[in-house]
C-alpha cells in the first residue's frame, strides 16, 4: 500500500507531529481543520469558510474534491454557534451530503471557534 502525506506547512504540523491529509487505500484522510492565513477572522462564518477553503486545498492536492466526502466531523466550543455555518456546508455538500458528527470541546486556542475533519475517497 502506498501512502502519500500533504503538508500544509502550517505551525502546528512541526509543533504537534502531523500533517494536513495523508492519502492511503483510495481514501484522503484530512486532519482538522480551522481557519487559516496571514489574518484570521474572528467570527465562526468566516472561520468555517477559511478552514473549509485550506481542506479544499488540501483534497485538491490529493486528487479529490468536497463532492467525495464521505465523513465530516465538527469541533466547536459553543454549539449555539453552528447555525450560523449551515448555509455554508450546504453550499460546500448540499448535493453530496457526508455523513457527520458535531462535537463540543475545547480547540486548540481560544480564538478558534470551529475545526473540521474530513475523509474523501478518490475518484474512480
Amino acid at each position: 500500500m502506498t501512502i502519500r502525506r500533504i503538508s500544509s506547512g502550517g505551525q502546528y504540523e512541526a509543533k504537534v507531529g502531523y500533517c494536513r491529509a495523508v492519502v492511503a487505500n483510495g481514501f484522503v484522510f484530512v486532519a482538522g481543520t480551522c481557519a487559516q492565513g496571514e489574518i484570521i477572522p474572528k467570527d465562526i462564518v468566516g472561520q468555517c469558510k477559511s478552514a473549509l477553503q485550506a481542506i479544499e486545498k488540501a483534497l485538491d492536492e490529493a486528487g479529490s474534491n468536497l463532492a467525495h466526502v464521505v465523513r465530516v466531523n465538527y469541533y466547536l466550543p459553543d454549539m449555539s454557534e453552528f447555525e450560523l455555518c449551515w448555509p455554508l456546508l450546504v453550499e460546500a455538500f448540499g448535493e453530496n451530503p457526508p455523513a457527520a458528527t458535531v462535537t463540543e470541546c475545547n480547540l486548540i486556542t481560544p480564538e478558534d471557534r470551529i475545526e473540521i475533519e474530513v475523509t474523501a475517497v478518490l475518484p474512480d
